[in-house]
């Protein structure tokens, strides 16, 4: 996510907002109205530094796993923040650089990991480059992973330290999505976005796995170096011009999407350029080797000449800068306990923030695939790295820093959207 020195000081006095975060809120249509018998709430979990990331396992269990910017993946158990961490390799991660996009951004746990142990994080590493590593947990303890049988998957070099993207997402299908911004600079003066020889700019998918898995610790010395992943025969651009691993590009940062498997659509929060944030959000099958646009277009705005609009795919929702500027994708909302709020249903519509603003939405898909009426929320969570999702749907929300004081920013929350009643909680 891009912060410009014109959006840090938007970021500054939207910071002193954060704290009506913790108090009881509603969903408002824009007016001033008695809230229903049932409205939203937060509630926060936990209070840690650079939360940047949120997920649970496939299976039986309350742990949830939680990134630190810093290198660390902490456990969050029955809503209390574990102090040992699962992962700690802040020696490989680098987290300084211009446009602080850098770092630990994300983990991802197959749906066989109950079994296997196998898991996949995304960082920046010290020479500027997005790494793709897959891990194992301890064999002596489920909530330690063992950093020794760390496998490099992929590394994608990036020209500059921001636009990274690195969320890994397992899809429905079982395969590994990455997100993979066109790292830069501004205004993607290369076009490296809409260069299918180039992994930059694109969502790509993968079967982490190599085509011959190592044992545990290593591969049998003398042997063939087996593939560090397999590429899906189904993938767009095999035995297409394009690298095999792409399944959508023309994107500049799609710094947190997600899949809705009841309706089979994805929604990507493209992080936009100096003018326009985006939304695209469409069926599985009609993103599939899908061309976003970027950097010809910028939201519903043309950039560029040479690439006509009707061979892309145009945003269903974009909005200008001021006081947005980075926009923070969610998920549709499938949790049952907020549903049947009188007037302001948000199950079933698609949440997402912006990062400078704290100002949060929720629409619907139409039919027609356009975005619905938008619905803001009383609240507003400055900051806003990244949403969350555990395997009983309950929706989270990632600070990745707090209001200043005394000068410096305190540390992040992680939030959770639940709901409440007046005068006490469901």
């Amino acid at each position: 996510m891009s912060t410009s020195p014109r959006r840090r000081q938007i970021e500054t006095i939207a910071a002193a907002l954060v704290a009506v975060a913790v108090g009881i809120v509603g969903l408002s249509t824009g007016e001033e109205k008695a809230l229903g018998p049932k409205h939203v709430a937060l509630q926060r979990v936990a209070h840690l530094k650079k939360p940047i990331y949120l997920t649970q396992p496939p299976g039986p269990g309350s742990q949830l796993y939680v990134v630190q910017k810093t290198g660390r993946v902490r456990i969050i158990n029955n809503d209390r923040l574990q102090a040992r961490p699962f992962l700690d390799i802040r020696r490989s991660v680098k987290t300084s650089g211009k446009g602080d996009e850098q770092g630990m951004l994300s983990i991802a746990f197959p749906p066989d990991y109950r079994a296997t142990g196998f898991f996949y994080v995304a960082y920046t590493d010290r020479r500027d480059a997005l790494r793709v590593v897959e891990f194992r947990r301890s064999e002596t303890d489920p909530l330690v992973a063992d950093p020794s049988t760390a496998r490099l998957v992929l590394r994608i070099p990036q020209p500059t330290t921001k636009h990274h993207g690195g969320l890994l997402l397992f899809g429905p299908d079982g395969h590994l999505y990455i997100g993979s911004g066109d790292g830069g600079p501004s205004g993607d003066p290369n076009n490296v976005a809409q260069n299918k020889r180039l992994l930059l700019g694109k969502i790509l998918r993968i079967d982490p796995r190599p085509a011959e898995r190592p044992t545990f610790r290593r591969a049998k010395k003398g042997g063939a170096k087996p593939a560090p992943y397999t590429v899906p025969k189904d993938n767009p651009f095999v035995r297409a011009r394009g690298r095999d691993e792409i399944w959508a590009y023309g994107l500049r940062n799609p710094w947190r999407f997600s899949f809705d498997p009841p309706t089979r659509t994805i929604a990507i929060g493209d992080v936009g350029g100096d003018h326009y944030e985006e939304i695209d959000y469409l069926s599985v099958e009609r993103a599939r080797g899908g061309n976003f646009g970027w950097s010809a277009f910028e939201g519903n705005v043309r950039e560029k000449g040479g690439l006509p609009r009707a061979k892309t795919i145009p945003p269903v929702l974009a909005y200008p800068h001021g006081p947005g500027c980075a926009i923070t994708g969610g998920f549709v909302v499938r949790d049952p306990r907020l549903a049947r709020i009188k007037g302001r249903e948000v199950e079933g519509r698609y949440i997402y923030g912006d990062y400078c603003s704290g100002k949060l939405f929720a629409f619907r898909l139409r039919r027609d695939g356009k975005a619905g009426r938008r619905r803001s929320f009383r609240f507003r969570l400055p900051y806003l790295a990244s949403f969350g999702e555990d395997n009983a749907h309950r929706i989270y929300l990632l600070t990745d820093k707090g209001p200043l004081k005394s000068g410096k920013p305190t540390p992040g929350s992680v939030f959770r959207l639940v709901p409440q009643r007046k005068g006490g909680n469901d």
